[in-house]
């Protein structure tokens, strides 16, 4: 595979950009198999964007010759006070994605953050380090990265941390490659202006869309809410049977031919086209027959202009979400205990 061939694989969706793509173009010519990381939260149930979307994007890179490192951020967790902050019931959610993660990415190593602080006796000194260019204003307009607000007054200091550790992880990983969500933009774009202060290499900046909830927008012309491990309504989990996916997604809104952040459209490119050559829409013969889309542009076209209902595509989207979600679903373990605690964690 030419480098060419390997950057298509990377900006494919649901990636939204690279920062930069000369730099990635560089990266590959000089080096063929270069080293990956996304960090993830071990905050609550998987779901639609949070694992098979993930995972599908880790997979282009695992394509692309990239050595992928999964980096469960345990301690990460724990200062933001997610599954309540209790340490035990992290662990035992970290055991969950990390049997999802091996399920949908198994050629992507998986590390917990607990684990490399324990082997780099180095990482607490190059924090330190790293924290000497950080000022507190700087740092707090980072605090979005964790879901928290900037103007935040009530903040403990173990949340201050939080941003400069997520940095170091990358360092501390050896890191060509920083992969993640949107959301994340901003810890990237503060790597990239410290490391070379440090003297430490500089990766290239992955970020991928977010998928959307399924609810209405507040407001269509803004950026719509992303899928919340914490509001079952608004998407679509690993544990969800077949029947619940399929009623999920007949709830979902979907304004016929409106294409302004509809959730199932946004489903259809970034999850369905990923895996599928095709989408096969099968309706009676009234309402225009059967019809495939090949590509994803075609599909976009028909809904707004009202050739494609958005029944038909509910149907459609449902269909081939259970396709995907099932296999992992039968083959993951989240037992009523575990299921009670991240839900009892909310």
């Amino acid at each position: 595979m030419d480098v060419t061939e390997k950057v298509d694989l990377i900006e494919r969706p649901p990636t939204e950009e690279i920062v930069t793509r000369e730099e990635l173009i560089e990266l590959f010519k000089i080096n063929s198999s270069p080293n990956h990381y996304i960090g993830l939260e071990i905050s609550g149930f998987l779901h639609l964007g949070s694992l098979i979307s993930t995972g599908f994007k880790i997979n282009d890179f695992v394509k692309a010759g990239v050595n992928c490192t999964i980096f469960l951020a345990d301690w990460h967790t724990l200062i933001n006070d997610k599954l309540g902050g209790d340490w035990e019931t992290i662990s035992k959610v970290s055991k969950y994605y990390q049997d999802a993660f091996k399920l949908v990415c198994p050629d992507a190593k998986i590390v917990l953050g607990s684990e490399v602080y324990q082997e780099k006796r180095e990482y607490w000194s190059e924090l330190v380090r790293f924290t000497k260019h950080m000022s507190i204003a700087r740092t707090m307009r980072t605090l979005t990265i964790m879901g928290r607000s900037e103007d935040d007054k009530k903040i403990d200091v173990a949340k201050l941390l939080y941003p400069a550790m997520q940095a170091v992880d990358i360092h501390s990983l050896d890191v060509d490659i920083a992969h993640a969500g949107m959301d994340q933009r901003k810890i990237h774009m503060l790597v990239r202006e410290i490391f070379p202060k440090m003297k430490w290499k500089v990766p290239v900046a992955v970020h991928h869309k977010l998928l959307p909830g399924l609810s209405k927008p507040a407001d269509a012309n803004v950026e719509v809410t992303k899928m919340s491990k914490s509001d079952p309504n608004s998407g679509i989990f690993m544990h969800n049977s077949d029947e619940e996916i399929k009623k999920k997604i007949n709830k979902a809104w979907c304004e016929e031919g409106n294409i302004q952040n509809n959730p199932l459209l946004e489903i259809s490119k970034h999850v369905i086209f990923h895996e599928f050559k095709e989408m096969s829409i099968e309706r009676p013969e009234k309402f225009g027959g059967n019809v495939s889309y090949t590509d994803y542009e075609q599909l976009h076209k028909d809904f707004e202009s009202k050739k494609l209902h958005p029944g038909d595509l509910k149907q459609t989207v449902g269909n081939y979400l259970v396709k995907i979600v099932s296999p992992i679903r039968d083959k993951l373990n989240l037992d009523e205990e575990l299921f009670q605690a991240i839900k009892n964690s909310y």
